[in-house]
């Protein structure tokens, strides 16, 4: 059965094994990364299914690590999550072609809808539980 890869990206530790936690339960395997930079390096050497992201990191903003990873992988689904959006980085989230972008605090449920979305989409994949999570 195909168990999807989700590379979480976020500076912040405890978000991430939060994630990890969350859609490891889920049957996928989460493969985490502390910044935009370790974010593109593993996209390029590891089989990455979808992207969770987060906008402001050290080094390398989310936006611009996907703008680097949708060079190379350009139909790899990327999911952005800022605690500080405004227009400009919806505008260039769209451009990018940013499977979505989730304000956060951002909601188990939600999340593992947007994921199960992007993975259907992309790979018509079908989620175990079928309900987007619980």
């Amino acid at each position: 059965m195909f168990a999807p890869s989700i590379l979480i990206t976020d500076d912040d530790h405890d978000f991430r094994e939060t994630l990890r936690n969350v859609f490891e339960l889920r049957g996928f395997r989460a493969i985490l990364a502390g910044d935009g930079e370790e974010a593109i390096r593993t996209v390029l050497t590891q089989e990455v299914h979808l992207v969770l992201i987060d906008m402001h990191m050290p080094r390398l903003t989310g936006l611009d690590a996907i703008r680097k990873v949708k060079r190379f992988r350009s139909e790899l689904p990327c999911i952005l999550l800022s605690a500080d959006l405004d227009e400009q980085i919806l505008s260039e989230a769209k451009q990018l072609r940013t499977f979505s972008v989730l304000p956060k605090p951002v909601t188990r449920l939600e999340i593992t809808k947007v994921v199960n979305d992007a993975l259907r989409q992309a790979y018509n994949w079908t989620s175990p539980d079928h309900s987007g999570g619980h």
